[in-house]
């Protein structure tokens, strides 16, 4: 059996794999990072959305290359059609751009690559190696062959089926909840505006919401999320989604050129992402915006602040559960509290009556919100329904 030793193995070519791929090898550590697939990015099951905010933070600057579209604003629709329009000058940060997802992907691999980081496609990890009870690399089979790789630590970025981190121990279990099934349609030969996101909420998607981003000149991903705990057939989103673009105009002659479909957790992240020489990641480590299900920042930002810690742990050569709570302080200093305020406010507004979600997107356009965001769109939501934020209100 071939054998290869390294500092660090992360296994998932994602943003959060190659962001902490990217930082431990620029921190001068010998990194080798493993995708199951034959390419990064592809195929994706993503919506591609995402603000522009936090890629200055995370060092990666826009590049006409892998953004589709630059959005000028949102659209959130009642179950009505009551219409609630956000622009830049509202929307601030929340403003953002689609992506081309593959070739977004594929940057931040070659980011991780001419930093140092090895990259090995069609390996799959297939299992952990524990020595002397702890663990000590991975197992995984790469262009047929069995392999093992030996390493300080490992990075799971395998994303929302990760096994990794069950191997290792961690419990990441989800509930049905917590968990939104989801499919899309790249879509062409529909009428709808190309600079404006689209987010439809209410009884057509139960417990999540039908978005629409454009993707150019009438074509556009058009998706849906629906609450697993809410699902009654057997292909719930399916039926959700084409009931749906029937019933809009807008969309009910387009025609399908691609399907994807998945599975995303909307929970506010898990009890411990980190345990003795295993690091957990965006996805893997349940770190999504619950209320969005978005996902792509929170990745490359976990992923950032692994590789930054494993390059602290690497000079002590201590890469124990102790030695790692840095990671864990980072990012829940930086977002935790969000992250429970969107679970909190995605429970409640999964409980609401389409009657109440199209009072509250009509109070949206008559409210003087100024910067629009989850934050300050709960503080309205707090005036005219207290009952929708009992319990989270010292978040709001």
């Amino acid at each position: 059996m071939n054998k290869l030793e390294c500092d660090i193995v992360v296994v998932g070519g994602g943003p959060g794999g190659s962001m902490a791929a990217k930082f431990a090898a620029l921190g001068g550590l010998k990194v080798i990072m493993i995708e199951k697939k034959a390419e990064i990015g592809s195929p994706l099951r993503c919506a591609e959305g995402v603000s522009k905010k936090w890629l200055e933070e995370v060092g990666v600057k826009p590049d006409p290359k892998w953004i589709c579209a630059d959005m000028a604003g949102a659209t959130i629709r009642s179950p009505s059609g009551y219409t609630f329009q956000l622009d830049e000058s509202k929307a601030g940060s929340e403003v953002g751009y689609v992506l081309e997802r593959h070739l977004f992907d594929k940057a931040l691999a070659e980011q991780a690559a001419a930093a140092g980081a090895k990259i090995m496609m069609r390996t799959g990890c297939t299992g952990v190696i524990m020595k002397d009870g702890k663990l000590a690399g991975i197992k995984a089979r790469s262009m047929g062959d069995e392999i093992e790789i030996y390493a300080k630590c490992i990075v799971a970025a395998d994303g929302f089926e990760s096994q990794v981190a069950r191997w290792a121990g961690l419990d990441t279990t989800l509930q049905a909840k917590d968990i939104d099934t989801c499919i899309q349609y790249r879509m062409t030969n529909i009428d709808i505006d190309p600079k404006y996101c689209e987010f439809v909420i209410g009884s057509a998607a139960p417990g999540g919401y039908v978005w629409i981003f454009p993707k150019g000149d009438r074509i556009a991903n058009v998706g849906i999320g629906v609450q697993a705990a809410k699902c009654k057939i057997g292909a719930d989103p399916k039926y959700h989604l084409d009931r749906y673009i029937q019933s809009d105009p807008r969309l009910k002659d387009g025609q399908i050129l691609e399907i994807v479909g998945g599975g995303v957790s909307t929970c506010p992240g898990l009890d411990e992402s980190v345990a003795d020489n295993l690091v957990l990641v965006g996805d893997a480590a349940r770190i999504i915006d619950p209320i969005t299900g978005g996902g792509i920042a929170h990745a490359c930002r976990t992923g950032m602040y692994a590789g930054k810690v494993l390059t602290e742990c690497a000079k002590k050569n201590d890469f124990s559960k102790a030695a790692l709570q840095p990671y864990e302080k980072m990012w829940r200093d930086r977002f935790e509290d969000k992250l429970y305020r969107n679970w909190m406010a995605k429970e409640r507004f999964a409980s609401l009556s389409d009657e109440i979600l199209d009072d509250l997107v009509k109070m949206m356009g008559d409210a003087d919100i100024g910067e629009v965001n989850v934050h300050n769109l709960l503080k309205a939501v707090k005036e005219k329904y207290p009952q929708v934020v009992e319990g989270f209100e010292e978040l709001i």
